[in-house]
């Protein structure tokens, strides 16, 4: 066992118990437990949202795709860091002008109706399941490098912590752990690519020089698809991401935890410019990995080069650098579980729980109680399925629930805020299509059966999926009636209150 490691991990893991520690001691309401009680500043949450959305998959997945498929890996970085744009312009101020505690909140707003609430909690449980699951892929992988433990083992270890931080300490300790994360997140991978860049004289082009000279030109170029489903297949994939960050529901509760819009549009601006200069040094990290640690030792410490940013740390600043990435990344998966654990918790406590099963009557007490037995149960249940997902890639992961974000969340997010038609048949409608149609053609996809079996030929199936879902919202509407006079005049009171944050008119 690597002794610096291990201090390091320790480390890691005795500051966020003690964050957790203190925050649990200003747990004591629903509000504080689901959303911080809402106050969170603008720049806490721009950090927090950093926190929470530059995951494993980003650190460990990225510059691992890079390293072993050169530009085309960097399609992940283009299209996890254009996608805050359409958080920006089309979701950030209308979810916390209409929402409380979850993404149900705003839909319901306009509809309020069990059918919503209950679609909605199946979906940001299943999303963020899948999300979950590549977190807990990449924290086995690190844990077993460095410590040497079993790849289960790391991942029970993993899914504990998760589990303590969210039932003791709520939003406000997943907070403060992601904001922990983002700040040794981006020291660490500052540190890394400059120490990389300082052996091509600080030059990035000179990087990319050397690394075609060594690899081949194809390692930097974009690469043509070989064949017309390939090329589906990476449309399919930029599509996903670009639109699947605006359904995420970890990263849509993060705007509820502010006390208005304005803070929520502060925030997100705050966190773009982290979350940009993070994803254009993955190039360097990747490309660095490439050159120095080579492709055949990425692939033989793990065949999908999820360890290719700690190996480079190892060649380039010996066993402490490596112990310190590690625990870097380690803090990474711990504060994108949190906050996966903390939505998915409320989603079922409160929309499930307490809106349909318990029609509103269930007490702070009731509410509290439920949503940390679902932290429990959703621990559970990702760590098991996390078992037996140890060969993906994770970025390659995260890219599914982003599909699924996309196609089963987004239709109804942007219909709720701008078709006026739009009514309750034609948002669960969409809803329930969208999730069935990505997780269905995920199952019959390349990425399950055998690749000559496949009876869906993409593996990324967002280029169908998330068309679906809208198609699906407009026939919903448009079969099952009339919108009354009544819907009408409610639709004008969710579109000023979404626009301008005013609840009634007049």
């Amino acid at each position: 066992m690597n002794a610096t490691a291990f201090s390091f991990f320790v480390g890691i893991i005795v500051l966020t118990l003690l964050i957790t520690y203190f925050a649990a001691k200003k747990n004591k309401s629903t509000s504080e437990f689901y959303v911080a009680g809402g106050n969170i500043t603008g720049w806490q949450n721009g950090l927090a949202i950093a926190g929470d959305y530059m995951s494993a998959a980003s650190f460990l997945g990225i510059a691992g795709a890079i390293a072993l498929n050169g530009f085309s890996g960097f399609f992940y970085s283009i299209g996890y860091l254009v996608a805050y744009l359409v958080v920006l312009l089309i979701v950030a101020e209308p979810l916390r002008n209409l929402g409380k505690y979850t993404m149900a909140d705003m839909i319901a707003a306009r509809f309020n109706a069990k059918a919503i609430r209950s679609a909605a909690a199946l979906n940001t449980l299943a999303i963020s399941t899948f999300y979950m699951i590549a977190q807990l892929v990449g924290a086995g992988a690190i844990i077993k490098l460095l410590l040497g433990l079993e790849y289960s083992t790391s991942v029970i270890i993993i899914g504990i912590l998760m589990t303590v931080y969210v039932v003791a300490g709520g939003m406000l300790a997943t907070t403060w752990v992601q904001i922990v994360k983002a700040v040794l997140l981006m020291g660490g991978t500052i540190a890394l690519s400059l120490i990389v860049l300082a052996h091509f004289s600080f030059n990035p082009v000179e990087l990319f020089n050397q690394v075609a000279a060594k690899i081949g030109d194809k390692a930097v170029t974009p690469p043509a698809p070989t064949t017309f489903t390939a090329g589906l297949d990476s449309i399919s994939l930029n599509l996903a991401l670009v639109l699947g960050t605006a359904g995420l529901p970890h990263i849509l509760i993060r705007f509820l935890s502010v006390p208005d819009a304005k803070t929520a549009r502060k925030s997100i601006v705050f966190a773009t410019w982290i979350i940009g200069l993070f994803y254009l040094m993955t190039p360097i990290l990747g490309y660095g990995a490439a050159y120095f640690v080579g492709q055949d030792s990425i692939k033989k410490a793990n065949a999908a080069g999820n360890l290719a940013a700690p190996q480079l740390a190892a060649y380039l600043g010996g066993d402490i650098f490596l112990a310190f990435i590690s625990a870097v990344a380690f803090a990474t998966i711990l504060a994108v579980v949190a906050g996966l654990v903390i939505s998915a918790a409320s989603a079922f406590a409160h929309d499930f729980y307490s809106n349909v099963l318990r029609k509103g009557q269930a007490s702070e007490a009731e509410q509290m109680k439920a949503a940390r037995w679902a932290s429990i149960g959703i621990a559970v249940f990702s760590i098991v399925l996390a078992l037996g997902a140890k060969s993906f890639n994770v970025s390659y992961l995260v890219a599914l629930a982003f599909c699924v974000a996309a196609s089963a969340n987004l239709p109804v997010i942007v219909l709720t805020i701008f078709w006026k038609r739009f009514n309750t048949t034609g948002a669960v409608t969409a809803m329930l299509t969208g999730l069935i149609g990505s997780v269905g053609l995920i199952l019959i996809s390349p990425n399950i059966m055998p690749a000559a079996d496949a009876i869906f030929p993409l593996k990324n199936p967002g280029i169908v999926s998330i068309p679906l879902g809208f198609l699906a919202a407009y026939l919903g509407t448009v079969l099952s009636g009339k919108v009354s006079e009544q819907e009408e005049e409610k639709y004008t009171e969710i579109f000023v209150q979404a626009n301008t944050g005013i609840k009634q008119l007049g």
